[in-house]
């Protein structure tokens, strides 16, 4: 017996096969869009995580300067691996770019050393077979390095020291003042040279652009006058360098960001705020009430070959004061060569400085080292007189530094990330 189906019946049918091939068409894109989704995706945690690879590969390895390397991942050959290493100011400048085919990362941070999970440094004085003499509320915190004649009190001008202990930490024995790592000074000694490298492009004019912003990303950015530069109502961020051949002054209408200042003079107004290094060979002055953020540097180094002429002529010491109520969190640094029994740095009554001073020469301290003080000698003046290797009211605490910090490199230092840059 033979049954007939209406033609309504085959059109139902065929348009269920269409709706069924349809379903397993987008079943099946979808399944090959999430692979593919999901292998971009791999790729890109592993870049990622590659790019912080080299990062690691830099902290425990000590990479050429000014090279970039490849760095062996021993994994498929469109898995590539680069890491350059060079200077921004005292800091090490890493960048880490990591690649998986058409995929890219790149991760770049500022450098530095990281202090001692034990046993932290609060006071390294060298030894010139003097005693440290304290004097009045002095107050020493942490692991102090003094010379064979040890500590003892002192009396200036009928004040004698009111602490119940002379150092409240262990002590041991100092020698030769500790050497900052050679690429350090290196690239303080070079810090000056840097517009020769550089082409008409990368000059910028602060008379016609008073805000600029540059990424670390982008080519350096320069700032160069062969006379003084005032800084006011300036606002510059990022690979920025300021350089003047005579003398820089910031005043506290600037707001500057992660920049350098080089000059053989640089003097900072009362009131400065912001986050940057800056580099002199003559004379640097933190006016009152100044408040620079971590990681900044103040370095004063005395022998830069692009200043040493001007220096020779003149007949004062290289100087480098920060005055009454300003902060420094960061490093204050000064590299010297005239020998004599003035103090080269001066930290004022309450100025304070959170991370670390170090001085080749004499340093008079009446303010507050939240961190590491390394020092040549210490003067006090007082009633007209200097009292050689004397602290006067001044305080050192390596308790009061953050375990987190990261500073000056020093030969065999352990590194770490001071800063992540943009």
């Amino acid at each position: 017996m033979f049954f007939k189906l209406k033609a309504g019946a085959l059109q139902f049918a065929m348009f269920i096969v269409v709706v069924i091939a349809l379903l397993l068409s987008a079943f099946i894109i979808l399944i090959h869009t999430y692979n593919t989704f999901k292998v971009q995706t791999s790729h890109t945690i592993e870049t990622i995580s590659n790019a912080d690879k080299g990062i690691l590969y830099a902290l425990k390895n000590d990479l050429q300067l000014n090279d970039t390397i490849l760095v062996e991942l021993q994994d498929e050959d469109y898995k590539t691996l680069k890491v350059h290493r060079d200077f921004w100011g005292v800091f090490e400048k890493v960048v880490s770019v990591s690649s998986i085919k058409n995929k890219s990362f790149k991760k770049m941070g500022l450098i530095g050393a990281s202090q001692p999970e034990k046993y932290r440094i609060a006071l390294y004085l060298e030894n010139h077979n003097k005693p440290l003499v304290v004097v009045g509320n002095t107050r020493i915190v942490g692991v102090t390095y003094i010379p064979k004649r040890g500590v003892r009190t002192g009396n200036i001008s009928g004040h004698a020291y009111y602490g119940q202990h002379l150092i409240y930490g262990k002590q041991r024995l100092s020698n030769n003042l500790p050497i900052l790592n050679s690429s350090v000074l290196k690239s303080v000694e070079n810090i000056g040279q840097k517009f020769i490298s550089v082409d008409a492009t990368q000059f910028i004019d602060l008379q016609v652009v008073k805000s600029f912003k540059n990424s670390f990303y982008k080519p350096l950015k320069i700032f160069y006058n062969s006379f003084d530069i005032r800084l006011t109502g300036v606002k510059l961020t990022g690979n920025i360098v300021v350089q003047s051949k005579t003398k820089i002054t910031v005043d506290a209408s600037s707001k500057l960001k992660d920049v350098i200042l080089i000059a053989p003079e640089i003097e900072l107004k009362n009131g400065v705020e912001g986050n940057f290094q800056i580099f002199a060979t003559k004379e640097i002055i933190v006016s009152s009430h100044c408040k620079l953020d971590y990681p900044s540097a103040i370095v004063l180094n005395e022998s830069n070959n692009i200043s040493q002429a001007s220096i020779n002529n003149q007949h004062n010491t290289p100087s480098l004061k920060i005055n009454s109520g300003s902060k420094i969190s960061g490093c204050v640094v000064y590299l010297g060569k005239t020998k004599n029994y003035k103090a080269q740095v001066l930290i004022d009554d309450k100025a304070t400085i959170v991370g670390e001073v170090y001085c080749n020469q004499n340093l008079e301290l009446l303010g507050k080292v939240y961190g590491s003080l390394f020092t040549s000698g210490f003067v006090a003046n007082q009633s007209g007189s200097a009292y050689q290797n004397h602290i006067y009211n001044g305080t050192i605490n390596i308790n009061k530094l953050p375990e987190e910090y990261i500073g000056l490199e020093f030969e065999n230092s352990k590194k770490g990330i001071a800063k992540w840059l943009y």
